[in-house]
């Protein structure tokens, strides 16, 4: 039998867990995943490899940029997330078992539902609901979609059971409209169903002229034809704007499938669906579940603090590590550390484009690493439109952080591609912050030696030699008189020719490397900050200090 796209066939497993054993739906899931497995399957995808870092800028941009999509740090938060929705998924087929007609009760308590056109009808009384809902808040830009998408994706989204001839959907996700109806909500739970199944349930119920409570009826018992295991149902705030008596009902509905039908939900919305959800689902049947999740920025380590252990530190170390510069630094400064926090409050998708930004700077700058100027730079010039949301976060007023709950940055494409068109125009500039004096050639046949295993180390005096001495001729000819020549220098390195020192241009010294004198007095917007650099540096004698420890 050939399965659907992203169907598989059920292979049954042993849960460990006595209340799931002998039940089909669950069985069939993955297996529970431990802290490890956990990291390798929400993990991100991007890959660092060093000889990138000398690539021609257009491609490092193109590479960078994977980094807005691709990068992920798990964190503390993501792990409970995942533990309440496997619990949840779990949890809600527990009471909606395959093998012992739990299901099946449930579904003719649908058919009655529909002939009378009545939800709260039922054939059977004794089916009880086991699932569970949750409220899953958090402010824009703070992962919740990302997060919820990778969780996801550690579960095949369609089980077929051959020897019970059962199609299951562990878990379907959803918008709620913007203009907060039934209808439309009915219509994006039709047309979920259809794109993942190749069904039409949009054109025999969405299109026909049934009252909304006919379909809410419809997409109940679809939810227990097909044992939906979980409801994912996000941008939820939408709720919160319409003025009528939707999205009460709504809610009600919301609060029927996780207690009548069985089916847990999940309720996705930033701040201002809060209200909602404190008032909806404040009573004991309403709020039977996990109650929610708030998803707050990451905090600003105290100074008592190793920053290294806490989530802000964690996050920004590895992200640190996808550089793809020449002169980018080991260990991120703490200068740095502190003004990345302050521009971005710890909202995660900004500290991501931030540093994704700046790094394109570094490159279509030629100062080939993150600096705080650049940094201020990139939050001036391209991140004006969140602004009003980081000045209210800095203020610490709830009334004015409660006006910007839905953080946008717009136009990030647009940005990344006119900070690469102006790479074009600087590539002058750029080629005397890169190795072989920007020499593509050079750079390209480095990249090919690295690439089939020979030391980087090595190679440069080497690449540099030959393209001085026999300028006239190719890649494919200097290769084999490099590789002769390397061969010789793992027993005798050869003597680097002495070169005559370059004259670099005062507005060219932010090129130079971070220990150099002038690259630091490039970066210091006046005497005391220089002094400051230099001090830290151990450039200078510190008279301050040997005093104090001769006292």
């Amino acid at each position: 039998m050939t399965l659907p796209s992203g169907m598989v066939n059920a292979v049954y497993r042993e849960t460990g867990v006595p209340s799931y054993q002998g039940n089909p739906l669950i069985e069939a899931l993955p297996p529970i995943l431990e802290r490890k497995q956990l990291k390798a399957g929400l993990g991100g995808s991007i890959k660092l490899r060093p000889a990138d870092i000398y690539l021609d800028g257009e491609t490092r941009i193109h590479i960078i940029s994977q980094l807005l999509d691709g990068f992920f740090q798990l964190l503390a938060r993501h792990i409970q997330l995942e533990s309440k929705i496997s619990i949840m998924l779990r949890g809600g087929y527990v009471g909606r078992n395959l093998a012992t007609g739990d299901l099946s009760a449930h579904i003719q308590n649908g058919y009655e539902r529909i002939m009378r056109g009545d939800l709260s009808a039922f054939r059977f009384d004794h089916v009880e609901s086991t699932a569970k809902s949750l409220a899953f808040i958090g402010c824009s830009g703070s992962g919740k979609t990302s997060s919820l998408n990778r969780i996801l994706a550690t579960y095949p989204q369609l089980i077929h059971h051959p020897e019970h001839n059962f199609t299951q959907i562990v878990f379907l996700k959803i918008d709620c409209p913007h203009d907060g109806s039934l209808k439309s909500l009915c219509h994006n739970f039709f047309r979920e169903i259809d794109s993942i199944l190749a069904t039409n349930y949009v054109g025999r119920y969405g299109e026909k002229r049934h009252s909304v409570e006919t379909m809410i009826t419809l997409m109940s018992q679809l939810a227990n034809t097909y044992a939906i295991g979980l409801l994912v149902i996000d941008e939820i705030q939408h709720l919160s704007v319409r003025a009528s008596g939707g999205a009460e009902k709504m809610l009600n509905f919301f609060v029927t499938l996780v207690n009548e039908i069985s089916v847990p939900v999940v309720m996705v919305g930033t701040p201002k669906a809060r209200p909602v959800f404190e008032t909806d689902l404040r009573s004991a049947r309403r709020g039977a579940g996990f109650g929610s999740i708030f998803w707050e920025p990451l905090s600003k380590p105290s100074a008592e603090e190793n920053v290294l252990r806490t989530e802000w530190g964690a996050f920004t170390q590895k992200l640190w590590k996808y550089q793809w510069l020449t002169k980018a630094s080991e260990t991120i400064p703490d200068e740095l550390r502190d003004l990345w926090f302050d521009l971005s409050q710890g909202i995660m998708d900004v500290v991501i484009k931030l540093f994704v930004l700046s790094q394109i700077r570094a490159v279509v700058t030629g100062t080939e690493r993150i600096t705080p100027n650049i940094m201020r730079a990139v939050y001036q010039d391209e991140l004006k439109p969140i602004h009003p949301m980081m000045e209210a976060l800095r203020s610490g007023d709830p009334s004015k952080i409660a006006r910007y709950s839905d953080l946008t940055i717009p136009d990030i494409d647009k940005k990344i591609l006119e900070l690469s068109n102006l790479l074009e125009s600087s590539k002058d500039q750029i080629r005397k912050s890169v190795q072989y004096g920007g020499n593509d050639q050079a750079i390209r046949l480095h990249n090919m030696l690295v690439d089939m295993g020979y030391d980087s180390e090595l190679l440069e005096p080497l690449v540099q030699r030959a393209f001085e001495e026999y300028t006239e001729l190719q890649i494919k000819d200097l290769m084999p008189i490099i590789l002769k020549w390397y061969q010789s220098s793992e027993q005798s390195p050869p003597v680097k020719r002495k070169q005559k020192p370059k004259s670099i241009k005062a507005k060219d010294w932010h090129t130079l490397n971070s220990d150099d004198l002038r690259f630091m007095h490039s970066q210091a917007a006046n005497e005391e900050q220089m002094l400051g650099a230099v001090q830290q540096s151990g450039l200078v004698f510190n008279t301050d200090q040997w005093l104090a420890s001769v006292d």
